[in-house]
């Protein structure tokens, strides 16, 4: 049965210097330089081929770590969200059998962003990451809205990563205690998730999927949170004037994914929200890096083989019209 990692991260050095060069650095930054963790963003050759020959995955997805490009000056954006692109690229070409890409865009440059969208589908991107802001500016903001068309258009599913929330929220809920417990209550223990259900949430008040039935995007970490919390977030679907509750946007315009989270109670109430067709597997590599061990045990908890397979790459193969 093929295994499928559709999150499995990377940077360049070259865009690593350009993040840390502009005013305010992103500070979850700081994750990339842990352990080897840079060593692993960087490797697009025979060490990742290497770890994932001992997990057990056949493909990884390569996507951009975070923050992306989202933080750069409109110009830079634009050049180093090519520069991304074409390096993604050369490296499925390389690894044909092993990896597919998802895009990087020019956030910061909205008008710059759809044309970036079709050039890296051009190239054999099979979708794209981005992140719920850029800046001041929401997902949501209607400069957007000509990339959210071409998405739909192209069948380019959009994987909405979370970020580091504003420092205007870091400030209200975030600080007050020592500065790695406030960077990691920002991140990966809270702001993250949240932050990343948010800017799901407000796609879905603001239309998004009224206007773009077929588009279709993916969260993860079962669902940044926003799974938990559909009998509270429906009530909003009346007073927004959407067509549909938010819970059937969520069963047929989004997709949930694993982040390395393989935890069978995270499993169980995915699927009492949506269906097993809506569920893919990934590990957030190299933040998570389960054993083949562990991902065996996680999909033993499968009601049936071709459950397991759906998970597994089937789903995969479908939302990204992968062609192995």
């Amino acid at each position: 049965m093929p295994l499928i990692a559709i999150e499995e991260h990377w940077i360049s050095s070259e865009l690593t210097s350009a993040l840390n060069g502009v005013p305010h650095p992103d500070e979850s930054l700081a994750f990339n330089e842990m352990g080897d963790h840079r060593q692993r963003l960087e490797d697009l050759s025979d060490g990742r081929i290497a770890a994932m020959d001992t997990q057990g995955i056949d493909v990884s997805i390569l996507a951009l770590t975070p923050p992306g490009t989202h933080p750069l000056p409109p110009e830079q954006a634009v050049d180093l969200s090519r520069a991304a692109n074409d390096m993604a690229s050369a490296a499925v070409e390389k690894y044909p059998t092993r990896f597919r890409s998802l895009s990087t865009l020019p956030m910061s440059a909205p008008e710059r962003v759809a044309d970036e969208l079709v050039r890296a589908a051009g190239q054999g991107h099979v979708g794209t990451m981005v992140y719920g802001r850029s800046g001041d500016r929401f997902l949501d903001d209607p400069a957007y809205e000509d990339f959210f068309a071409a998405a739909a258009q192209l069948g380019q599913p959009v994987f909405l990563h979370p970020q580091i929330p504003s420092d205007a929220v870091r400030d209200a809920s975030y600080r007050g205690f020592d500065t790695i417990t406030s960077l990691g209550l920002a991140t990966f223990g809270w702001g993250w998730h949240l932050d990343a259900a948010t800017a799901a949430l407000r796609l879905i008040l603001s239309g998004t999927f009224d206007r773009h039935p077929e588009l279709q995007l993916v969260l993860g970490h079962w669902g940044e949170m926003l799974l938990f919390w559909l009998d509270r977030a429906n009530s909003l679907s009346r007073v927004a004037g959407l067509q549909r509750s938010v819970s059937d946007y969520i069963r047929t315009n989004f997709y949930i994914t694993s982040s390395g989270m393989l935890n069978p109670a995270l499993l169980q109430h995915a699927l009492s929200v949506t269906s097993i067709d809506r569920l893919v597997f990934s590990t957030d590599y190299p933040f998570q890096h389960p054993t083949q061990d562990e991902i065996a045990t996680f999909l033993s908890h499968f009601a049936s083989d071709e459950d397991r397979r759906k998970f597994s790459s089937a789903n995969a193969v479908a939302l990204f019209g992968l062609d192995l």
